[in-house]
């Protein structure tokens, strides 16, 4: 356990910060599942934007978000 003022409060942010990543986490999997059951060019761009978020708000890294973004829009060219 923390035992000064500053570590309390540390230890405080960084549990409400890993429940919002986590959440972010969860709802960008969803997302892509989603894209993938049924891929359509509306649910591309909701992924895309999902995707561009997380990378924003550093959930991922912005290569990783590229890279998914290229693998999603090329099985959407295949299914085509």
């Amino acid at each position: 356990m923390p035992n000064t003022k500053t570590a309390k409060k540390a230890l405080r942010q960084n549990i409400r910060r890993r429940k919002m990543n986590l959440d972010r986490q969860k709802k960008m999997k969803e997302t892509i599942k989603s894209f993938k059951k049924s891929p359509s060019s509306e649910k591309l761009k909701e992924t895309y934007k999902t995707l561009d978020r997380m990378a924003k708000t550093g959930v991922i890294k912005k290569n990783k978000a590229n890279r998914l973004k290229s693998r999603l829009s090329k099985k959407i060219k295949n299914t085509s």
